[in-house]
């Protein structure tokens, strides 16, 4: 089991390039309350934390009942989207290639670590034909929001691999503290929601053309 290794995506600004979805969203929330949306920066720094700590931030003088219910709306928001047809997340060039090639890798597993609801993850994977490719998903319905390890540990332990030869792919600096806090080695993107000054990771690659030479660098090959 020791010779396995993990890498472990974050989805929204990682793989998945979920913005005008996501600020979509978060319109029509904030619209359900009759209240002003902040900023389209300030939205997008809070993507990667779970809806109860994303609202507590954008909101933090809001009544918790009403962060209550702009959770709720920003999901149905998301289910009036997807009955529309406005699905509007593709995959970032290059991400279906490099996941190809390490799912060919016998000792290679692929997990996932996301903000996401399990519903959410679940019409994501299956919009991009990425069903069945990862051998754990970690979901906010789970788990403490980021940074919080809990979905690395668990990805560890579901998946057998030692921390040491694990690797976590993400774009914000939640992703990276979260990596830190679990004992695992951290790959950060420069396309991604957070600046990439900002992340501190241990190696940081401007293509997914790049992942797997950062992962083999990282963790061994």
């Amino acid at each position: 089991m020791s010779d396995l290794r993990l890498v472990i995506f974050d989805v929204d600004g990682t793989l998945v390039d979920s913005q005008a979805e996501i600020i979509a969203a978060m319109t029509l929330a904030f619209a359900s309350e009759g209240i002003a949306m902040p900023s389209r920066a300030a939205v997008l720094s809070i993507v990667g934390l779970s809806l109860a700590e994303a609202f507590a931030t954008l909101c933090p003088n809001a009544p918790q009942a009403q962060r209550v219910r702009l959770v709720d709306a920003y999901k149905d928001a998301f289910a009036t989207l997807r009955i529309q047809n406005q699905e509007m997340g593709p995959l970032f060039p290059g991400a279906r290639d490099a996941i190809t090639v390490l799912q060919a890798q016998d000792h290679t597993l692929l997990a996932v670590a996301t903000g996401k609801s399990r519903r959410g993850l679940d019409k994501v994977l299956e919009r991009h034909g990425l069903t069945g490719v990862f051998h754990s998903e970690q979901v906010a319905d789970h788990h403490p929001s980021k940074p919080n390890p809990s979905m690395i540990l668990t990805a560890l332990n579901e998946t057998g691999v030692l921390p040491v030869r694990a690797v976590m792919l993400g774009d914000t600096t939640y992703d990276m503290d979260m990596a830190r806090a679990a004992g695992i080695k951290k790959i950060g993107v420069t396309w991604g929601y957070h600046a990439a000054d900002t992340l501190q990771p241990d190696t940081m690659i401007d293509s997914f053309a790049a992942l797997s030479g950062a992962v083999d660098h990282l963790i061994g090959s």
